[in-house]
């Protein structure tokens, strides 16, 4: 049995898609707690009803976030327990609560995480790339300039990232990270632990090829490998060896192409190479 705190905001995981996903500690939990905060309380209440729970359902979406937070503090105070949840899996990674969160700790009560579902920890663990660090990034930006401007900032990172995406711009985003960040590896999952769940694995140029022929639907988790190291590192002077290609008869363009095929040197590099060879 699990010990439940008096006067304290019990942070709760909940599946992300199949009923079964719930924890025994997440039930135990949601049936000792006197008020639930969902994203949306139409989801929530439905969960609550499918686990034979009755309890008190308030909504706490980002707007009203900060309204709710004298509320939470005076059951708190009274030595109540409140739970915390988001519309699917473990909330403030990408849904609201986390101003909620800081209100009580400020307050000095007790915040109780209760582990379970994530999409962005199943789709890491089935995704085969290679382990070790990742970031998790969230949703991409919606607009065109800002995720261009966004790739390129990050696209050195040798960290493998996460991102969340809608399926409407699940192609645009696959085709803008094939040009900007190369033909890696990637895993695009749709629907985990659904009945229609989808993982495809492969390059970007093979998931757009893929996801070009159909139209996806569902909650997307996108999963793509950092980048590789540069081989500068081994010794290698790309600036001499520009020079030596195009002193040997290469045009810039044919010359940054090799070296980026033989040495995976960024091209913004090889470009400012070339300028400042120009200007010397």
């Amino acid at each position: 049995m699990t010990d439940i705190l008096p006067g304290a905001l019990y942070v709760v995981a909940t599946p992300i898609g199949n009923l079964g996903d719930i924890t025994l500690r997440a039930v135990e939990v949601l049936k000792k707690v006197v008020l639930v905060l969902a994203e949306d309380t139409r989801r929530t209440k439905g969960l609550l009803s499918h686990l034979g729970i009755s309890c008190r359902v308030l909504s706490c979406y980002g707007q009203r976030e900060g309204e709710r937070v004298s509320t939470v503090i005076d059951l708190l105070k009274k030595g109540e327990n409140v739970a915390l949840l988001s519309d699917a899996g473990t909330p403030t990674l990408s849904d609201p609560g986390s101003l909620l969160i800081s209100k009580v700790w400020d307050s000095g009560f007790r915040v109780v995480p209760v582990p379970g579902p994530s999409a962005m920890l199943a789709a890491l663990m089935a995704s085969g790339l290679t382990p070790g660090p990742f970031t998790f990034w969230g949703f991409l930006p919606r607009k065109r300039g800002e995720l261009v401007s966004f790739l390129h900032q990050n696209r050195n990172r040798p960290e493998r990232s996460v991102f969340y995406e809608a399926p409407t711009r699940l192609v645009e985003s696959l085709s803008l990270l094939l040009e900007i960040w190369g033909n890696r590896y990637g895993v695009v999952a749709r629907e985990l632990t659904k009945v229609h769940e989808e993982m495809v694995r492969g390059t970007l140029s093979y998931l757009l090829e893929h996801f070009s022929l159909i139209t996806p639907r569902g909650e997307i988790t996108l999963v793509v490998e950092g980048a590789e190291p540069e081989r500068e590192s081994e010794g290698i002077d790309a600036e001499d060896m520009l020079r030596r290609l195009v002193d040997g008869g290469f045009s810039h363009r044919d010359a940054v192409r090799a070296l980026r095929i033989l040495f995976a040197i960024p091209k913004d590099r090889m470009y400012k190479l070339i300028h400042r060879q120009e200007e010397g």
